[in-house]
């Protein structure tokens, strides 16, 4: 009998529920479009810096502990207390996709968080104690209640007007913090020095889109062709690049891209946040504008200073999409413009030329010239 009785209470009272359903692996702040206020993720809390989450069922509470401090607080009502004395909330807490948020404000309050806005970015950093800093990218909830309500992944084929000249593009749009998609930056053959068809790269690591990487010695005639610049996966920098000044796509476990100078790189990477990224350029947008610097980035290579070509390039928007393209014939200015007008905030070439390739759904809508190095992958579980 009392075995029966245990079950029961574990069943009503447990730690945090990755879901009640299927829990996105991201974490991110909500913004109600309505009120303006914020919402974090009761899972991110839970853990964070000795912060203790515990979920009621029976009664939809929340129990947010930190040594002697205590936030109670329910699904659907706008009361709590803090130590066991009454709180008034500007929002009430509410589920999202299997997710129990709760105001930022408040758990900032009681918690003693600093909360730091980057718009550029969309993303909020929080620190506590002054030791423990983490960020998290930001959406907005609509007046209609929804919250990233975009498909995971849009491939459609678009012509973009620069001055006289027109462009064929290939497009592939990633929601990135939906919660079926997944991201990896992935070396042919597992292997640095080894290439692949970019198809059968994709195919291996079970890839609903793949895109080409960063460059690499594609011209010798040895077999270990090497890739040029920084690669990192699963935490680990797979690829060194001491003192390249090329730009370094970067993501963390939650989805926040980042594109970082290559001198800052390594002062980033020693912060232990950087999940996967590479580093290729130039960088062509910064903030919704054209920032091309090519001799800062280091390139000498006449076909990124002056020439056009087969491209491959990568974009970020404001509200967390990944953009992936390829197109033909275009200069890096031209490739510039492209990429603001496909709704890029951030932007970055990639290798391009034969290594220029593009794969969707299981075949490619642009078909490389020879096999690749590394390559952007995305998964849809």
């Amino acid at each position: 009998m009392k075995k029966v009785i245990l079950l029961v209470v574990l069943a009503f009272v447990c730690l945090v529920p990755t879901a009640f359903g299927a829990a996105p692996a991201k974490n991110f702040v909500i913004v109600d479009a309505k009120s303006n206020e914020s919402f974090v993720p009761i899972r991110f809390l839970n853990g964070y810096n000795g912060t203790t989450v515990t979920w009621t069922a029976a009664d939809q509470r929340i129990d947010i502990v930190k040594e002697q401090t205590k936030l109670t607080l329910f699904v659907g009502k706008t009361t709590g207390t803090l130590n066991e004395e009454p709180v008034q909330l500007t929002g009430a807490p509410f589920n999202d996709n299997g997710v129990t948020y709760v105001p930022l404000q408040v758990v900032s309050k009681a918690l003693n968080m600093q909360v730091t806005w980057d718009k550029e970015l969309s993303s909020v950093k929080l620190n506590q104690d002054d030791v423990s800093a983490a960020s998290l990218p930001f959406l907005t909830r609509d007046k209609n209640g929804n919250v990233n309500n975009s498909k995971p992944i849009v491939s459609e084929k678009k012509t973009f007007k620069v001055g006289k000249k027109s462009f064929t593009v290939q497009m592939v749009t990633i929601s990135l913090l939906h919660p079926k998609i997944d991201m990896d930056v992935v070396l042919a053959g597992n292997t640095i020095g080894k290439v692949e068809e970019l198809s059968s790269l994709a195919k291996r690591n079970n890839a609903a889109v793949a895109i080409n990487g960063t460059f690499f010695d594609a011209y010798t005639t040895g077999d270990y062709k090497a890739p040029y610049g920084y690669i990192i996966s699963g935490n680990e920098i797979l690829k060194q690049s001491g003192g390249d000044r090329r730009t370094v796509f970067t993501y963390d476990k939650n989805h926040l891209v980042e594109l970082i100078p290559g001198m800052d790189f390594l002062d980033r990477f020693k912060l232990g946040t950087i999940e996967g990224g590479l580093q290729a350029g130039p960088r062509l947008l910064t903030n919704g504008k054209v920032t091309i610097d090519v001799v800062k980035e280091g390139f000498k290579d006449p076909k990124i200073l002056t020439g056009g070509g087969a491209r491959s390039a990568l974009g970020i928007t404001r509200d967390h999409k990944l953009i992936l393209i390829t197109t033909g014939g275009a200069t890096i200015p031209q490739l510039a413009e492209i990429m603001k007008q496909a709704g890029a905030y951030q932007a970055m070439n990639l290798d391009g030329g034969a290594s220029s390739g593009l794969y969707y759904n299981g075949k490619y809508i642009t078909t490389p010239g020879r096999k690749i190095s590394n390559a952007i992958v995305i998964k849809y579980q």
